[in-house]
């Protein structure tokens, strides 16, 4: 195991010995990683390798087994405000009837007491967000209108209107064709220099590594993480995809060409 985020006075996410179940089953066995605050993290690993539960984790969502996360010096339920959450395309019903704004304006809702409205300031923060992914002139677009591209732009501003910091994204970049994914590249670049902390699961390995500065790789037990370079490299790439799930004689082909399944 390789682990090259120490730095405690720079780290913003910090996971000691982690462990998850589903029942049974480990998704998570023993991770230690550390995620520097202002990165742009990109988080990969075969089929069932943690990613996603990783994440969930982070956010709380999930019991531990064993272990514990800190965002800071807090616990993840402390800090839920800073932390925003991007699910998997395929998860989202596109067809629920709902405008672009309506979506953005979700991301005031954790911050409303029970019976309150949107007020003046939710309102200004809901129009920054939509301005900051260049989204008014789709603001009363219903979001099954929209593209691949346009409905990841919907939620990051969502993420953003909810006041986060620290973003967490499931495949993000799954369905969306060339052009969407050199714009959503292009924002989390932004984001990253504004100091906001993005950690994404991802399945692509070469956009990981031109685009995304520290790699986390899973295979249910942490194989590496540090420089984007270093952790995906192909030594540590054949250990995850050909030490889980890839063991059959395809399976080295998959890792040289770096290109593999969520």
């Amino acid at each position: 195991m390789e682990n090259h985020l120490s730095n405690d006075s720079h780290n913003i996410i910090r996971c000691r010995e982690v462990t998850a179940r589903y029942g049974r089953v480990v998704a998570l066995d023993g991770v230690t990683v550390d995620i520097p605050c202002g990165s742009l993290t990109a988080v990969a690993g075969p089929n069932g390798a943690g990613k996603s539960t990783l994440l969930k984790a982070i956010l709380g969502w999930l019991r531990l087994a064993h272990g514990e996360i800190r965002i800071g010096d807090a616990h993840p339920q402390h800090v839920l405000p800073r932390l925003a959450y991007l699910p998997q395309r395929q998860t989202v019903d596109w067809d629920f009837p709902i405008t672009v704004r309506e979506v953005v304006e979700q991301g005031r809702y954790p911050a409303l007491r029970v019976g309150r409205r949107l007020g003046r300031s939710d309102h200004e923060r809901v129009d920054r967000a939509l301005e900051e992914l260049a989204l008014p002139p789709l603001a009363n677009r219903q979001i099954r209108m929209l593209s691949g591209g346009q409905q990841q732009r919907v939620f990051l501003a969502r993420a953003l209107a909810q006041g986060a910091d620290i973003f967490l994204l499931d495949e993000p970049f799954n369905g969306l064709d060339r052009f969407a994914t050199e714009e959503l590249t292009h924002i989390l670049l932004g984001w990253k220099a504004q100091g906001r902390t993005v950690l994404a699961a991802i399945h692509d390995i070469e956009l990981a590594k031109r685009h995304f500065e520290i790699g986390v790789l899973l295979a249910t037990r942490l194989i590496a993480a540090g420089p984007v370079g270093d952790a995906l490299s192909e030594p540590n790439l054949e250990a995850a995809f050909l030490g889980s799930h890839c063991t059959h004689g395809d399976g080295l082909n998959l890792v040289r060409t770096a290109q593999f399944p969520t």
